[in-house]
Protein backbone atom coordinates (compact mmCIF):
# COMPACT_ATOMS: atom_id res chain seq x y z
CA UNK A 1 0.00 0.00 0.00
CA UNK A 2 2.51 2.51 0.48
CA UNK A 3 4.62 1.46 -2.28
CA UNK A 4 1.19 2.38 -4.43
CA UNK A 5 1.32 5.44 -2.57
CA UNK A 6 4.53 6.79 -3.38
CA UNK A 7 3.99 5.33 -6.86
CA UNK A 8 1.06 7.67 -7.05
CA UNK A 9 2.13 10.81 -5.72
CA UNK A 10 4.00 13.76 -7.73
CA UNK A 11 7.26 14.05 -8.03
CA UNK A 12 6.84 17.74 -7.04
CA UNK A 13 4.42 18.66 -4.72
CA UNK A 14 3.45 22.36 -4.12
CA UNK A 15 5.95 22.74 -1.36
CA UNK A 16 8.81 21.22 -3.74
CA UNK A 17 8.17 23.80 -6.01
CA UNK A 18 8.16 26.76 -3.83
CA UNK A 19 11.79 25.56 -3.20
CA UNK A 20 12.57 24.93 -6.95
CA UNK A 21 11.31 27.98 -8.43
CA UNK A 22 13.97 30.87 -7.18
CA UNK A 23 16.58 28.01 -8.37
CA UNK A 24 15.11 27.64 -12.08
CA UNK A 25 15.15 31.35 -12.30
CA UNK A 26 19.10 31.08 -11.14
CA UNK A 27 19.70 28.50 -14.05
CA UNK A 28 17.27 30.45 -16.68
CA UNK A 29 19.54 33.27 -16.64
CA UNK A 30 22.65 31.47 -16.59
CA UNK A 31 21.28 29.58 -19.82
CA UNK A 32 20.13 33.51 -21.16
CA UNK A 33 23.71 34.27 -20.75
CA UNK A 34 25.07 31.54 -22.68
CA UNK A 35 23.01 32.20 -25.43
CA UNK A 36 23.64 35.64 -26.05
CA UNK A 37 26.97 35.20 -25.68
CA UNK A 38 26.96 32.82 -28.54
CA UNK A 39 25.29 35.29 -30.52
CA UNK A 40 27.77 37.60 -29.65
CA UNK A 41 26.82 40.12 -26.85
CA UNK A 42 30.26 41.93 -25.42
CA UNK A 43 31.02 40.10 -21.96
CA UNK A 44 31.07 43.62 -20.37
CA UNK A 45 27.41 44.11 -21.89
CA UNK A 46 26.45 40.44 -20.27
CA UNK A 47 27.93 41.74 -16.92
CA UNK A 48 24.77 43.61 -16.44
CA UNK A 49 22.94 40.47 -16.28
CA UNK A 50 23.76 39.65 -12.81
CA UNK A 51 22.12 42.43 -10.99
CA UNK A 52 19.01 41.54 -12.98
CA UNK A 53 19.46 37.63 -12.46
CA UNK A 54 19.93 38.71 -8.75
CA UNK A 55 16.63 41.06 -8.41
CA UNK A 56 14.72 38.51 -10.31
CA UNK A 57 15.73 35.87 -7.68
CA UNK A 58 14.87 37.97 -5.08
CA UNK A 59 11.74 38.66 -6.07
CA UNK A 60 10.97 35.23 -6.44
CA UNK A 61 12.17 34.15 -2.73
CA UNK A 62 10.12 37.58 -1.64
CA UNK A 63 6.95 35.88 -3.63
CA UNK A 64 7.30 32.66 -2.01
CA UNK A 65 8.71 33.17 1.44
CA UNK A 66 5.62 32.62 3.49
CA UNK A 67 5.89 28.97 2.72
CA UNK A 68 10.10 28.87 3.69
CA UNK A 69 8.87 27.82 6.94
CA UNK A 70 12.49 26.46 7.72
CA UNK A 71 13.56 29.60 7.85
CA UNK A 72 10.98 31.18 9.95
CA UNK A 73 11.76 30.04 14.08
CA UNK A 74 13.95 29.51 15.22
CA UNK A 75 17.36 30.61 14.62
CA UNK A 76 20.62 28.64 15.37
CA UNK A 77 21.86 29.30 18.54
CA UNK A 78 25.37 31.55 19.11
CA UNK A 79 27.28 28.29 19.31
CA UNK A 80 25.98 26.84 16.02
CA UNK A 81 26.06 30.82 14.65
CA UNK A 82 30.03 30.74 15.68
CA UNK A 83 30.27 26.95 14.08
CA UNK A 84 28.67 28.48 11.05
CA UNK A 85 31.26 31.10 10.66
CA UNK A 86 34.38 29.03 10.94
CA UNK A 87 33.06 26.13 7.92
CA UNK A 88 32.40 29.17 5.91
CA UNK A 89 35.56 30.20 6.74
CA UNK A 90 37.15 26.92 6.36
CA UNK A 91 35.30 26.19 3.27
CA UNK A 92 36.75 29.67 1.04
CA UNK A 93 40.02 28.64 2.52
CA UNK A 94 39.93 25.19 0.85
CA UNK A 95 38.04 26.77 -2.30
CA UNK A 96 41.05 29.07 -3.47
CA UNK A 97 43.49 26.37 -2.98
CA UNK A 98 41.49 23.44 -4.32
CA UNK A 99 42.40 24.86 -7.98
CA UNK A 100 44.37 21.52 -9.58
CA UNK A 101 43.42 21.30 -13.23
CA UNK A 102 42.26 18.26 -12.31
CA UNK A 103 39.70 19.96 -9.77
CA UNK A 104 38.42 21.92 -12.70
CA UNK A 105 35.49 21.45 -15.13
CA UNK A 106 36.54 23.69 -18.70
CA UNK A 107 37.61 26.72 -18.24
CA UNK A 108 35.79 29.47 -16.23
CA UNK A 109 35.10 32.64 -17.53
CA UNK A 110 35.08 34.72 -14.34
CA UNK A 111 33.12 38.29 -13.33
CA UNK A 112 35.16 40.81 -14.18
CA UNK A 113 33.93 44.52 -12.81
CA UNK A 114 35.85 46.55 -14.41
CA UNK A 115 35.85 49.04 -17.28
CA UNK A 116 39.01 50.31 -18.69
CA UNK A 117 40.70 49.01 -15.68
CA UNK A 118 38.28 51.01 -13.28
CA UNK A 119 36.34 49.17 -10.99
CA UNK A 120 32.40 49.52 -11.54
CA UNK A 121 31.42 49.95 -8.03
CA UNK A 122 27.81 49.21 -8.63
CA UNK A 123 28.91 45.95 -9.73
CA UNK A 124 30.78 44.67 -7.05
CA UNK A 125 28.62 45.82 -4.13
CA UNK A 126 25.89 43.96 -6.38
CA UNK A 127 28.00 40.94 -6.83
CA UNK A 128 28.92 40.40 -3.44
CA UNK A 129 25.77 41.38 -1.96
CA UNK A 130 23.84 38.93 -4.44
CA UNK A 131 26.50 35.97 -3.88
CA UNK A 132 26.41 36.34 -0.10
CA UNK A 133 22.97 37.21 0.84
CA UNK A 134 20.70 35.85 -2.57
CA UNK A 135 22.37 32.78 -3.43
CA UNK A 136 22.88 31.35 -0.28
CA UNK A 137 19.05 31.48 0.67
CA UNK A 138 18.31 30.30 -2.97
CA UNK A 139 20.64 27.07 -3.20
CA UNK A 140 20.11 26.39 0.69
CA UNK A 141 16.17 25.99 -0.36
CA UNK A 142 17.07 24.09 -3.20
CA UNK A 143 19.81 21.53 -1.95
CA UNK A 144 19.55 21.32 1.28
CA UNK A 145 16.01 22.11 2.54
CA UNK A 146 14.53 20.46 -0.47
CA UNK A 147 16.68 17.96 -2.52
CA UNK A 148 18.75 16.14 0.25
CA UNK A 149 15.17 15.65 1.67
CA UNK A 150 13.37 14.52 -1.10
CA UNK A 151 16.18 11.85 -2.47
CA UNK A 152 15.33 10.13 0.63
CA UNK A 153 11.23 10.89 0.19
CA UNK A 154 9.23 12.70 -2.00
CA UNK A 155 7.23 14.12 0.78
CA UNK A 156 10.38 15.42 1.80
CA UNK A 157 9.17 17.86 5.05
CA UNK A 158 8.37 14.36 6.88
CA UNK A 159 11.96 13.95 6.99
CA UNK A 160 14.14 15.13 9.81
CA UNK A 161 17.23 16.58 9.19
CA UNK A 162 19.22 14.24 11.33
CA UNK A 163 17.91 11.23 9.29
CA UNK A 164 18.74 12.11 5.89
CA UNK A 165 20.39 8.97 4.17
CA UNK A 166 24.42 9.27 3.20
CA UNK A 167 23.36 7.91 0.39
CA UNK A 168 21.41 11.27 -0.52
CA UNK A 169 24.33 13.41 1.28
CA UNK A 170 26.70 11.95 -1.33
CA UNK A 171 24.35 12.59 -4.23
CA UNK A 172 23.42 15.88 -3.24
CA UNK A 173 26.75 16.98 -2.92
CA UNK A 174 28.37 15.17 -5.86
CA UNK A 175 25.44 17.35 -8.08
CA UNK A 176 26.47 20.78 -5.92
CA UNK A 177 30.12 20.06 -6.60
CA UNK A 178 29.21 19.55 -10.65
CA UNK A 179 27.27 22.78 -10.42
CA UNK A 180 30.73 24.46 -10.08
CA UNK A 181 34.04 24.94 -12.21
CA UNK A 182 36.20 23.64 -9.39
CA UNK A 183 33.78 20.01 -8.83
CA UNK A 184 35.74 18.49 -6.30
CA UNK A 185 35.48 22.57 -3.92
CA UNK A 186 31.98 22.04 -4.48
CA UNK A 187 31.32 18.69 -3.05
CA UNK A 188 33.93 19.37 -0.33
CA UNK A 189 31.70 22.61 0.22
CA UNK A 190 28.50 20.80 -0.51
CA UNK A 191 29.32 18.06 2.62
CA UNK A 192 30.23 20.76 4.84
CA UNK A 193 26.75 22.57 4.30
CA UNK A 194 24.96 19.41 4.29
CA UNK A 195 26.74 18.33 8.10
CA UNK A 196 25.56 22.08 9.44
CA UNK A 197 21.97 21.70 8.36
CA UNK A 198 21.78 17.94 9.50
CA UNK A 199 23.69 18.39 12.91
CA UNK A 200 21.82 21.40 13.85
CA UNK A 201 18.63 20.86 12.46
CA UNK A 202 18.84 23.86 11.04
CA UNK A 203 18.53 25.17 8.02
CA UNK A 204 20.31 28.63 8.89
CA UNK A 205 23.69 26.95 10.06
CA UNK A 206 24.45 26.18 6.09
CA UNK A 207 23.31 29.50 4.84
CA UNK A 208 25.16 31.12 7.16
CA UNK A 209 27.90 29.15 5.86
CA UNK A 210 27.75 29.65 2.65
CA UNK A 211 26.99 33.56 3.13
CA UNK A 212 30.57 33.60 4.63
CA UNK A 213 32.04 31.35 2.17
CA UNK A 214 30.79 33.48 -0.77
CA UNK A 215 31.18 37.04 0.86
CA UNK A 216 34.67 36.23 1.87
CA UNK A 217 35.18 34.77 -1.62
CA UNK A 218 34.06 38.03 -2.80
CA UNK A 219 36.46 40.25 -0.95
CA UNK A 220 39.00 38.18 -1.62
CA UNK A 221 38.53 38.28 -5.25
CA UNK A 222 38.05 42.10 -5.41
CA UNK A 223 41.55 42.85 -3.51
CA UNK A 224 43.44 40.20 -5.77
CA UNK A 225 41.74 40.47 -8.97
CA UNK A 226 41.56 36.75 -9.27
CA UNK A 227 37.95 37.62 -11.41
CA UNK A 228 38.38 33.57 -12.30
CA UNK A 229 36.59 32.64 -9.33
CA UNK A 230 34.00 34.67 -10.05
Amino acid sequence: MAGQERASAPLLSHAGWVRVAPFLVYLGFLLLAEVLGRAGMAAESLRWLYPVKTVAVLATLALFWRHYTELHWPRPSAAWAACSVAVGLLVFFLWINLTASWMLIGTPGGYDPRSNGQLEALLVVVRIAGAALVVPVMEELFWRSFLLRWLDQLDFQAVEPARISLRSVAIAAVLFGFEHNLWLAGIVAGLAYSWLYMRSRSLWTAVIAHAVTNGVLGIWVVMTSNWSFW
